[in-house]
């Protein structure tokens, strides 16, 4: 993905700290089911994923979060993050958790997307037909 030589530095350092700050906590999230950690373990089995499941749902999320942070695969990555959320999101309705559990991982996706905006312009075009910053 091609960084604009145009945007400001602001512009550009504002994204690189949002995707860093996502890329921190999503990591987080796949490092935990990586290891199988009791709480990432416990909180899949609770929504209805097999404890078997956990390692291979990190290996997802780490694809997914190493593919976002790198700039030339950082649209995939963005993409892939959008489709586990969109999975959180399903699964927080699914079980009527509370609304902060639903509402988080759209938060996410959104700031997701808004970083990827802020980088390349093209994909702002592609959300709002005309220049973003």
């Amino acid at each position: 993905m091609e960084t604009n030589k145009k945007r400001s530095k602001a512009i550009l350092w504002t994204s690189y700290i949002l995707q860093g700050l996502l890329v921190v906590m999503l990591s987080l999230g796949a490092f935990n089911n990586l290891l199988q950690t009791e709480m990432a373990v416990k909180g899949a089995v609770e929504m209805g994923y097999p404890e078997s499941a956990v390692f291979y749902l990190g290996i997802v999320l780490s694809l997914a979060v190493v593919l976002y942070a790198i700039p030339r695969t950082m649209l995939l990555g963005g993409l892939l993050l959008t489709a586990w959320l969109g999975g959180a999101v399903a699964t927080h309705l699914i079980h009527r958790d509370a609304a902060p559990l639903t509402i988080a991982p759209i938060v996410f996706g959104a700031l997701v997307w808004v970083s990827i905006i802020l980088r390349n312009e093209n994909v702002g075009r592609l959300f709002f037909g005309k220049k973003t910053a």
